[in-house]
This record gives C-alpha cells, sequence and structure tokens, in this order.
C-alpha cells in the first residue's frame, strides 16, 4: 500500500537499543508536527473505522491517529499476530482496530478484554481511578453491535483479566500488537505481564494512559518492570508510549 508517511532526511533507520527511533519518529513526529495528522483525516480507511466506532470511544485522535499507523503501516513488517486490547470500555477502540485489521489482515483477531461493569478496587496509594469507574456499559449493546457490523474477528472478553487472559492466550498462540489502557497499577501491570511471553519478535506494546495525568499508576509500571527491570527503551513518547519486544536486544 501506498505510504505517506514522512521521510527524515539524514536520520539512521534500522533498530537501536531495542526500538526503531526512525519509524517512531515518523509516527510521533509526524503527527505533532509533520503534517501527518491531515493525511490521515484524508485516509478512506481510517474514516470509515472511525465512523463506525466514534460514538463508543473516549480516545484522543492523536492516539487513535496513532494506532491506525501502527496497524497499516507497521505491523505487516511483523511475524503473524494478533491483536488484544487490555480496557476496551464501551468497545470503540476494538472496533475501529478489528475494522483496520478485517479490511488488511485476512485471519487477525481481536481480543478486547474488559470486565465491561467497572474498575475493581484500586490502590489509592497511587491510582487516582476508584472502583466502579467506567461502569457504564451495556455490554448486550456492544455485542449486538459488533454483530451488526459483521465484525467476526472481533472477540469480546467479558471479565476480569486475571480469569481470561489465559484463555485468551491459549487462543491467539501469538501477538503483534497489545493496547494496554486500563488506567490503574494492576490492570497495567497484570496485562503487561500476561502479555509479554506471547508477543512476537519485534511486537508493538502501546500504552494508552501512562502519559496521562490521572494514571501515575500505569506510568510507574512502565518505568518499574519495562524501563528498569526489563531494560527496554520507548519506540515513541508522544502520544503515548510504545514499546517493542525483540527477543534479543539489537
Amino acid at each position: 500500500m501506498e505510504s505517506y508517511l514522512p521521510e527524515l532526511n539524514g536520520m539512521i533507520q534500522g533498530i537501536r537499543k531495542g526500538r526503531n527511533v526512525y519509524e517512531g519518529y515518523q509516527r510521533g513526529w509526524g503527527i505533532q508536527f509533520g503534517g501527518l495528522k491531515e493525511k490521515i483525516l484524508k485516509d478512506p480507511l481510517y474514516k470509515d473505522a472511525f465512523a463506525i466506532a466514534r460514538d463508543r470511544t473516549i480516545m484522543s485522535e492523536e492516539n487513535r491517529m496513532n494506532i491506525f499507523l501502527l496497524l497499516r503501516f507497521f505491523i505487516d513488517k511483523l511475524p503473524f499476530g494478533h491483536i488484544v486490547e487490555y480496557g476496551s470500555y464501551r468497545g470503540g477502540s476494538a472496533i475501529f482496530m478489528a475494522y483496520v485489521a478485517k479490511k488488511l489482515y485476512p485471519g487477525m483477531k481481536v481480543f478486547a478484554l474488559d470486565s465491561y461493569e467497572g474498575m475493581p478496587s484500586t490502590d489509592k496509594n497511587v491510582d487516582a481511578h476508584n472502583a466502579g469507574d467506567f461502569g457504564d456499559v451495556d455490554f448486550h449493546a456492544l455485542q449486538q453491535r459488533v454483530q451488526d457490523l459483521g465484525l467476526d474477528n472481533l472477540i469480546l472478553v467479558k471479565g476480569f483479566f486475571e480469569s481470561t487472559n489465559d484463555s485468551v492466550m491459549s487462543q491467539a498462540g501469538k501477538i503483534s500488537f497489545a493496547h494496554i489502557d486500563c488506567d490503574i497499577q494492576p490492570a497495567v501491570r497484570y496485562s503487561y505481564e500476561g502479555v509479554r511471553p506471547f508477543m512476537v519478535d519485534g511486537g508493538y506494546i502501546v500504552f494508552d494512559d501512562a502519559t496521562v495525568s490521572s494514571c501515575i499508576g500505569a506510568t510507574e509500571v512502565v518505568e518499574d518492570l519495562l524501563i528498569r527491570r526489563d531494560g527496554l527503551n520507548s519506540e515513541q513518547i508522544w502520544p503515548h508510549f510504545v514499546f517493542r519486544a525483540f527477543a534479543n536486544e539489537a
């Protein structure tokens, strides 16, 4: 497919310290400063995907655009794997990703994990959110919407991650794109630990809210586990954290 990504003259391409800085700049700098936002808004695939998801998503436009770029131009460079989302709320971003994946990657599934009944108890040492937040979900209506849209590649998985993740990973086998959007420290920690062993080489781990002012718990997981413990370096810090899961650091 024809790419409209910016070219960064003079920058070295390739993997360095477990990340592709050039590609990270293409997306993050391109959206923020490089005129890429206007090009995405004209992309028919983006417009169609957003049209069917917009009433169910609260994701920022920049984050949605970054996910779109990753799906449209980058995950096809990886070994085949499915998509998993931890924290789907009313299903908007899952619907968006499933539509894009269905158009581009036959056989690729999107697993959308959520309690669909709100958050569990939270750690008030670090998390601003409270039990029951994001509980205004009509799960049956969401299921009906997915069915009406014909998104047979979107699997809604109801329940807390600790009860559902093992089954999802056994079905999926390999994950090429993990979208972690669950706000609070325990859930973000479990999501990362639960998906990490199943990531394809070079797979993308995207944290939606680890740079959001109300989600320092999510930030702490990135600091403690990915950066300090696992020695990972982010490929993007804007509009959200993006890391790569390489089998061997390059």
